[in-house]
């Protein structure tokens, strides 16, 4: 038996990419699926919120329970979707569009550095992970792709400079079933997370 030194208890932060189970109409969420994953004595904590943007993480930071030893946090689509309506805005030229984006994101960045920093801070080990595409409809999806990768590279560019590890949720969730409506993980997909969280965690 493991020594309860080295048990490991996972908190999972951010928003309904963790926090799923409204949408999965009974089925295991995200954090059910994770604990069946993990070995013996390990625990899993949800302290994401649906619904949360990034600027939310601070109040699920101050719950973290105290023998906390991997954090794991995906946040950012809510902070995404706020913008959703400046890929309807009609534009003089392409340029200008950017612009938008360029001016959405910085907001952002500058309170996702800040949270990822105060996760580095914490103690425990930290993954984050970027923001998948969603099973948006045909017309949205090449524009949306686009915006979403956009914000994508702020979180990467935060994880870098904290040295935090990062998981692709794009690479994970990859299939129409892993979807329970547009935007959020069906239990197809919340296995998926689940199963890139221990991947990482346990590597």
């Amino acid at each position: 038996m493991r020594s309860l030194v080295h048990m490991r208890h996972i908190v999972l932060l951010g928003d309904s990419i963790l926090d799923n189970a409204a949408y999965v109409r009974g089925g295991p969420d995200v954090v059910a699926q994770l604990r069946d994953r993990l070995p013996p004595g390990d625990r899993a904590t949800l302290l994401a919120v649906d619904g949360a943007v990034t600027a939310d993480v601070a109040r699920q930071l101050a719950r973290l329970p105290a023998d906390a030893t991997d954090l794991v946090l995906s946040v950012g689509g809510n902070d995404a979707l706020g913008h959703v309506g400046l890929l309807q805005r009609r534009a003089q030229h392409g340029a200008e569009v950017l612009e938008w984006f360029d001016a959405a994101v910085a907001a952002f960045a500058d309170d996702y550095r800040r949270l990822v920093d105060a996760l580095a801070r914490r103690g425990p080990s930290a993954t984050v992970c970027t923001i998948y595409e969603g099973q948006l409809e045909p017309a949205m999806r090449r524009p949306a792709r686009a915006a979403l990768a956009i914000f994508n590279d702020a979180i990467q560019r935060a994880a870098r400079a904290a040295a935090l590890p990062v998981i692709e949720l794009r690479d994970v969730c990859t299939e129409p079933a892993d979807y329970a409506n547009p935007i959020e993980p069906s239990v197809q997909g919340g296995a998926k997370i689940a199963a890139a969280i221990v991947r990482q965690v346990l590597a």
